[in-house]
């Protein structure tokens, strides 16, 4: 029945900031901006009155794409909880980065707060793959929870 992944939804409270974090540091590229407003998007979403902006990116080698979707109508408050790597829910997405320690001092030099340094997964966890993975976690301005990966 499903054949691909489309999009990935991200609120976010600045579309303007949001779209600058993810094409200017995490190197994602706008690729189309769109105004929602009418009865159309209110059933959609089962909402009423909503007033909102969305700006599609996408990465250097690819879908899925990420809908950043700014509410100016109805606005609501971020969950806290939604940050924690346990809170039930799709709960972060994962980058693929060739360079891991690049990518982390980037990060880093921007400001963004890992959550650790640049962990590899034990060996004994990829016991049926040559490949070893390297990650780590960083919130997006929001508190999204996301993930840069490196497979060697």
């Amino acid at each position: 029945m499903i054949s691909a992944i489309d999009h990935i939804n991200i609120v976010v409270s600045d579309l303007e900031r949001s779209v600058k974090f993810y094409t200017e540091l995490l190197g994602f590229k706008e690729i189309n901006k769109v105004h929602l407003e009418g009865e159309w998007i209110d059933s959609i979403v089962g909402l009423e009155g909503v007033v909102a902006d969305v700006v599609f990116i996408v990465a250097p080698e690819g879908e899925p794409k990420i809908e950043l979707l700014c509410y100016k109508s109805p606005r609501s408050d971020s969950i806290p909880t939604n940050s924690l790597a346990n809170t039930v829910g799709l709960r972060h997405i994962a980058f693929r980065v060739d360079d891991i320690q690049a990518a982390s001092e980037k990060l880093k030099a921007a400001g963004v707060k890992l959550l650790s340094e640049p962990i590899a997964v034990p060996a004994t966890l990829m016991a049926q793959n040559p490949v070893r993975k390297t990650l780590c976690y960083f919130h997006d301005p929001d508190g999204v929870l996301l993930e840069i990966a490196e497979y060697k």
